[in-house]
C-alpha cells in the first residue's frame, strides 16, 4: 500500500448518489490506514486537487466517481513530472464508468477500493488533444467529435435518466435532430484523407456511453490510438448502426471507417463539438475548427483489474 493516498471525491456522480456509496466506504480506509479525503466543489476541481497531490507528495490519488472525474483527475495528474506522478486508482460511481472498464476494474465500488489500495500499478497511455489556440487536454478514455459530442451534450439534459439507458436516449434524440456531416481534411500518421463525417472517435480505451463498443480492440497500454468515424448516411442508417455499436459488430460497415494511429490532425469546414472522457470541450457557440492529437505511451501508473 502507498505511504501517503488522497482520495477525490466527486459527491454528484451519477447524479448525485454516489456520496451514498462512498460514505460506506470509509471502514476499508481506516483498515487499510487511513488516507485524505477532499471533494470536488466545481468543474476542474478535480483537476486542481489531483496536480497539488502530486505536487504535495502523495505516491497515489484515487478517483471516487465517473469518467469525468477520472478524466479532470488524469488531467491534474499529467501536470505533475513522471517521477512525482502519483499512482491513480479507480473506484467507479458513475454512469458510465467506461475508463474503469477499459482498466478492468471491478464495478462494485468496495471491491474496486480494496483493489486500488492492493494492487500493483501498471503503465497506461494516455491520449492529447492540442487546439488551434494552444490549449490542451488529455484524455484517457475516448474523445469525440460531431455525433456523439452532440450525445454527451444531449445525456447532460437528461436529469431523470441514469447509466446506458441516458446515453441511448441522448443517441435517439440525436440521430433526429442533429443529423449534420462536417467536412474534415485528416492528417492520420502522415496520410492525408478528406471526407464528410457525421461521427468521428479517438478511443484509447474500446467502451463509451456506458456500452457502446466504439472500438472492441483498443486497449490502453498499446501505444497507439484506435479512431473511428462513420461517413455521411441517412437517418436510417444511423439508427441502424446503433445495436451494432452495442455489440461492437459495425466494424466493416460500408458507413463505418477504423485504424489505428499515433498522431492525427484534424481541419473543418465548420465548428467542431467536442467532448474528451464525457467532459463536454466545446459545445454549441464554439468555433473551434483545427484539432491535433497524439498518444503519450506509458504516461500513467494506474492500478488496474
Amino acid at each position: 500500500m502507498p505511504r501517503k493516498i488522497k482520495l477525490i471525491l466527486n459527491a454528484m456522480a451519477d447524479m448525485g448518489s454516489a456520496w451514498k456509496v462512498v460514505n460506506d466506504l470509509r471502514p476499508i480506509i481506516q483498515e487499510y490506514g487511513n488516507a485524505d479525503w477532499s471533494g470536488t466543489a466545481y468543474p476542474t476541481h478535480a483537476t486542481e486537487l489531483a496536480k497539488q497531490a502530486g505536487l504535495d507528495g502523495y505516491d497515489m490519488v484515487i478517483a471516487l466517481g465517473g469518467d469525468g472525474t477520472v478524466h479532470e483527475v488524469v488531467n491534474g495528474l499529467m501536470q505533475v513530472p513522471f517521477e512525482k506522478r502519483p499512482i491513480l486508482g479507480i473506484v467507479p460511481v458513475g454512469s458510465g464508468n467506461d475508463f474503469a472498464y477499459a482498466s478492468g476494474v471491478p464495478t462494485s465500488a468496495d471491491k474496486a477500493l480494496v483493489r486500488a489500495l492492493e494492487g500493483e500499478a501498471s503503465l497506461i497511455d494516455v491520449g492529447l488533444m492540442t487546439d488551434e489556440n494552444g490549449r490542451q487536454e488529455y484524455f484517457d478514455n475516448s474523445l469525440g467529435i460531431g455525433f456523439d459530442a452532440v450525445v454527451t451534450i444531449r445525456s447532460h439534459k437528461l436529469p431523470f435518466l441514469r447509466g446506458f439507458i441516458m446515453y441511448l436516449t441522448a443517441v435517439i434524440q440525436t440521430i433526429i435532430l442533429n443529423h449534420d456531416p462536417i467536412q474534415m481534411k485528416m492528417d492520420i500518421d502522415g496520410k492525408l484523407v478528406e471526407e464528410s463525417v457525421l461521427m468521428f472517435t479517438l478511443c484509447n480505451g474500446g467502451r463509451e456511453g456506458g456500452g457502446f463498443m466504439i472500438a472492441p480492440e483498443a486497449k490502453i497500454d498499446d501505444g497507439i490510438l484506435d479512431y473511428l468515424y462513420v461517413n455521411v448516411c441517412s437517418r436510417p442508417a444511423m439508427f441502424n448502426l446503433v445495436p451494432k455499436f452495442m455489440k461492437g459488430t459495425h466494424i466493416g460497415s460500408s458507413h463505418v471507417r477504423m485504424g489505428r494511429c499515433h498522431r492525427f490532425s484534424i481541419q473543418a469546414n465548420r465548428p467542431m463539438y467536442i467532448h474528451a472522457d464525457g467532459e463536454i470541450y466545446t459545445s454549441f457557440g464554439s468555433n473551434l475548427r483545427n484539432l491535433k492529437f497524439e498518444i503519450l505511451p506509458g504516461a500513467l501508473r494506474v492500478v488496474r483489474g
